[in-house]
């Protein structure tokens, strides 16, 4: 038997581990690492127990279990059992137990000691799926605090070790395995954008066909993609043997993909990203790389966990083309440019940056960690996808006000997926249709079950007629899903009532509940209140009511792939606990007033609106004053003895009547004087309640530095404008300074005024700020102009020792005082 690769440094790991309880073992694609390590380790005086193997995918998982059992002569479930949710081989002779990491982070937060358990080996870490930086993080705590002799080795073919290895402590061994050297051609062959990936990918394998020998791997995106390659093979090669592999193949089928065809035959491969790492695809020579991965990005903002297809990483495009020389010299078919190639990103970005976090805080909370900063990462959690996280499980009930688990959380914590799945299928059991929602539940984590279709309520029925062994797998796992849920909820009823599936999956996203917003349907207003879109030739499309299960795009008009329909009278009788009367206050901007309306709704989802004849006053008030403070004081209607005191305030420093100290304070002076409109408030009464702000030391300030208002020697009163562009002002007739041979100023000490002269009809003669020197200049033009426009009016020659008066000529002598 050929020796494996990584056969030359199982002695090192061996006795790195002996040592020390963490090590880093890096080996590229075809070394053995997989299949290898955990047999060698299991003979390990310290090996005692169990040692658990985590592989990222089901698949994987059940293939190197079954290789390791074969090469030990035995059949999967003796000595090597596999775990995953629709399959599993395991008995009490198990010793090495390969599990999915979702499996693994259920195992440890029930098991926090990992009883029985000497070693856990996390195989293709570099993916860096979230379960498995959750479950390396709960592992390494388990290992500080409760199981020092516990072993943890993190395994991969491209890993950053040093990272890793800090993470497992000082003392930490990166070892490497160099792997076997097959030769490895790349073809660029590159994609015309204007050609479907389906086209392109299928010349590409056909090409390959007639050019290479050996089987043929093609990666592609999804399963769509894979399905329209296979056919356009099948027109060229009716006979050729095509064999899909995906997450959705029954295990027959994926154990077809990975095995040499029994009668030798040669075979082509359709995967997505499932067969990039962790398998050995017996007899593949050839690889044919579409260039595309399809990964689940959460967006915040519409509450969604969507489908994103972008460009592989050049690390998984190194994976990919190891396929093809894992067992002999091998050929890779890349449909992209060998000048683009560089500009790919480096490696996939870690789930636990784009991934919806409500899981993984569930989890935290549950193990009992309160910061997650202080838990062990190779890349902390986002903190805004925390806030995010712990906001829908505050809603759910799972967690309390402080982040704590609730006892309700403790329970969706105990069901192995979504808080909101496992929310929903706990509050059936109140109505005795826990298998239902179960069989809900996994319609929508387990893609192709029921067949495809917008309408999850017809793809449920469809499931429940299919006969086939991965629906029948489905429905025993559901059933355990609902058995489980039940005993959580103890003393609920049986099946006893009839709840519609949509009520059922409103229980656990009740912000999904949604309505149609147009005719055609194409438009829909979720009671979370995100708007999203639907294929208007959809059956949906013609429907009031449903419940979103599945959508996919941006927040803004998020594409919606899957629903339950409802009747109005199904939201009337199910959901009446959920309708609340809300009075809402709008603003009407062309009455300058607050409108008050009485709406009835289901969150965003407004079902009646009206007049609203008794709205709260203090509401209203609160209303106007948040405008106020949003907008600024200027929305504030202002009588000019309010406008003149706020200038004056403004002038002198006094802090009291400041825009800064006015907005803090709103309540306590504008929310007395406020009613229903900006516009009827009572300017007195505002003007009392900015004065009322004053201190007596305040209003002697204003009045030493800012004074209201200028009195001439002819004995009228001008206000002083402190909003002047030229500084504070007076408009005055000039007659009214007769007499006065200094510039008159204001405040103390005095500064000059700009004075801002008129004529007898209040037209502008001159501004000046030197009175004595406007007299004795500028003033003979003047009054040449002011004998002719007003000759009834006095016009001296020396104004400063005139007497000041504003009357005529005549008016002037009969008073006796020429």
């Amino acid at each position: 038997m050929t020796r494996l690769p990584v056969e030359e440094v199982l002695h090192q790991l061996c006795r790195a581990l002996d040592v020390h309880a963490g090590a880093v073992l890096i080996a590229p694609p075809g070394a053995g690492k997989t299949t290898a390590v955990a047999p060698t380790l299991l003979t390990q005086r310290w090996c005692t127990g169990k040692i658990i193997l985590l592989s990222p995918r089901r698949v994987a998982a059940r293939a190197a279990a079954e290789r390791m059992a074969e090469q030990l002569g035995e059949k999967a479930g003796d000595t090597v059992g596999y775990l995953t949710r629709l399959d599993s081989r395991t008995s009490a002779r198990t010793r090495i137990l390969v599990m999915t990491e979702a499996i693994f982070v259920s195992t440890i937060l029930a098991d926090p000691e990992l009883d029985g358990v000497s070693a856990v080996l996390f195989d293709e870490a570099h993916e860096r799926h979230l379960d498995s930086d959750l479950g390396l993080a709960l592992a390494r705590e388990c290992q500080d605090v409760l199981r020092e002799d516990l072993r943890i080795l993190v395994m991969s073919a491209t890993l950053d070790g040093a990272r890793f290895a800090s993470l497992l402590g000082p003392g930490t061994q990166v070892i490497e395995s160099e792997g076997r050297a097959w030769p490895l051609e790349i073809r660029w062959l590159g994609r015309a954008a204007e050609k479907r990936v389906e086209e392109s990918v299928a010349s590409a394998v056909l090409q390959a066909w007639r050019e290479e020998d050996g089987d043929i791997l093609a990666f592609l995106p999804g399963v769509r993609e894979i399905e329209r390659v296979s056919e356009r093979i099948r027109e060229h090669l009716p006979s050729a043997q095509i064999h899909a592999l995906h997450g959705q193949c029954d295990p027959a089928a994926q154990r077809a993909a990975i095995r040499r065809d029994p009668e030798g035959r040669r075979r082509i491969v359709l995967a997505t990203a499932i067969a990039e790492t962790s398998l050995t695809l017996d007899g593949v020579r050839v690889v044919v790389d579409a260039g595309l991965a399809r990964r689940a990005e959460f967006d915040k903002a519409a509450g969604v966990t969507r489908l994103v297809t972008h460009a592989a990483s050049q690390a998984s495009a190194a994976q990919r083309a190891g396929r093809a020389g894992r067992q002999g010299p091998g050929v890779a078919y890349r449909l992209w440019e060998e000048a683009a190639h560089a500009g790919r990103p480096a490696f996939e970005a870690p789930e636990i940056k784009v991934s919806d976090l409500a899981p993984l805080t569930l989890s935290l909370a549950q193990w009992g960690t309160g910061d997650p900063a202080q838990m062990a990462w190779i890349d902390p959690p986002p903190e805004a996808a925390l806030a995010a996280a712990r906001t829908q499980l505050l809603g759910l009930g799972a967690l309390d006000e402080e982040g704590r688990i609730t006892p309700f959380g403790d329970k969706v914590a105990r069901l192995p997926m979504s808080p909101s799945h496992a929310t929903m299928i706990l509050q059936a059991c109140t109505y005795g249709c826990a298998r239902t929602a179960a069989r809900l539940a996994l319609l929508l984590q387990e893609r192709g079950l029921g067949g495809r279709g917008d309408d999850l309520a017809q793809r449920l029925a469809r499931w429940g007629a299919d006969r086939s062994a991965r629906a029948e797998a489905a429905r025993k796992l559901a059933a355990g899903w609902a058995r489980k849920a039940q005993a959580l909820m103890k003393g609920v009823v049986e099946e006893a009532q009839d709840v519609p599936p949509a009520i059922l999956l409103a229980m656990g996203q009740p912000a999904m509940l949604a309505r149609r917003r147009d005719p055609s349907g194409e438009h829909w207003l979720s009671a979370g209140g995100r708007g999203y879109v639907l294929d208007p030739t959809s059956p949906l499309a013609a429907r009031e009511w449903m419940v979103i299960g599945d959508a996919q795009g941006q927040a803004r008009g998020a594409r919606i792939l899957s629903g339950i329909p409802l009747e109005a009278a199904e939201v009337e009788g199910w959901l009446g606990d959920r309708m609340e009367r809300r009075s809402i206050l709008r603003w009407n901007e062309a009455e300058a007033r607050v409108e008050a309306r009485l709406e009835r709704r289901i969150g965003a989802i407004v079902l009646a609106s009206g007049p609203d004849p008794a709205p709260d006053p203090d509401s209203i008030r609160a209303f106007l004053l948040e405008r106020v403070r949003a907008s600024g004081l200027d929305i504030v209607p202002m009588g000019r003895a309010s406008l003149a005191l706020l200038r004056r305030a403004r002038h002198a420093g006094v802090e009291a009547l400041g825009e800064a100290a006015l907005l803090e304070d709103l309540e306590d002076w504008l929310g007395p004087v406020l009613g229903r409109r900006l516009d009827a408030i009572d300017q007195g009464a505002l003007h009392g309640a900015l004065r009322g702000r004053l201190t007596w030391e305040d209003q002697q300030r204003i009045d030493h530095l800012a004074p209201a208002e200028f009195r001439s020697p002819a004995g009228t009163s001008h206000a002083i404008d402190y909003e002047d562009e030229g500084g504070p002002s007076v408009e005055v007739r000039v007659q009214a300074l007769f007499g006065l041979d200094r510039h008159p100023g204001y405040g103390k000490p005095e500064n000059p005024l700009l004075l801002k002269l008129t004529s007898p009809a209040g037209r502008p003669i001159q501004t000046t700020r030197d009175l004595p020197g406007f007299w004795r200049g500028s003033w003979k033009d003047v009054q040449r102009e002011m004998k002719g426009r007003y000759p009834r009016h006095r016009w001296p020659d020396e104004p400063w020792n005139e007497n000041p008066s504003l009357k005529t000529k005549n008016a002037f002598e009969r008073s006796g005082k020429a």
